[in-house]
């Protein structure tokens, strides 16, 4: 089984290098192994899908302190 390092994945799939940290991290990439500090990550791993809020309409719910 041949492996990629974050670098080539992050260039593969068009995203930072953080985010692919982020997402071995989660173990959101599948047969994905740590190897002291780095990520190898399989060849043929495809990109997971992108759960983060995209549509802007995120509201932060907010206490409201009354003085």
């Amino acid at each position: 089984m041949e492996y990629m390092s974050v670098k080539e994945a992050a260039k593969k799939w068009g995203i930072s290098t953080r985010r692919v940290h982020i997402l071995c991290a989660e173990v959101r990439i599948e047969r994905v192994a740590r190897l002291g500090i780095a990520w190898a990550i399989t060849k043929d791993a495809k990109k997971p899908k992108d759960d983060r809020i995209k549509s802007g309409k995120y509201i932060k719910k907010q206490m409201l302190i009354k003085c």
